[in-house]
């Protein structure tokens, strides 16, 4: 992730309130220099090295506000546990590869069409959704093959 995120990370939690403690920081760190979304576990255990007395409680509490300000997103993993990724601001959703866990956020969406097809059908008033995408990304599928797949 950029520093751009980061900085907006550092405004939203400002604008709204937040303090930029120690802690805090150290989430949103380490979460903007991992590749792939981290499990809790692993988001704390990598945290601690930006902030050596960080809890586990902590990481739960700042995720919390993090994703109250749509800072973060949670992306499931195939695994059966989901873990969380600084978030773009915009409606966004992800590709994520099954093999190394790389994810790609994908900007914008049409599907108009079948949102109004589930709304007749269900009688529900649709506020938002989530879409995410798995597959093999192309440095797997190098990988595999030793050599590069056609897009």
């Amino acid at each position: 992730m950029t520093a751009p995120i980061q900085d907006f990370a550092v405004e939203q939690l400002r604008k709204h309130g937040y303090k930029l403690t120690q802690a805090r920081w150290a989430v949103i760190l380490t979460l903007a220099e991992s590749p792939s979304p981290l499990a809790i576990n692993d988001l704390y255990q990598q945290a601690r090295a930006h902030a050596p007395d960080l809890g586990l409680v902590t990481v739960y509490r700042t995720l919390e506000i993090l994703d109250s300000l749509k800072l973060v997103r949670p992306v499931h993993l195939m695994e059966d546990y989901h873990g969380y990724a600084l978030a773009t601001p915009g409606h966004t959703h992800h590709v994520v590869c099954q093999r190394c866990k790389s994810v790609v956020e994908i900007e914008g969406c049409d599907i108009s069409p079948f949102l109004d097809r589930v709304r007749e059908e269900t009688g529900f008033h649709i506020t938002g959704h989530w879409l995410e995408l798995e597959g093999i990304c192309p440095n797997c599928r190098t990988k595999d093959s030793g050599r590069a797949e056609p897009a």
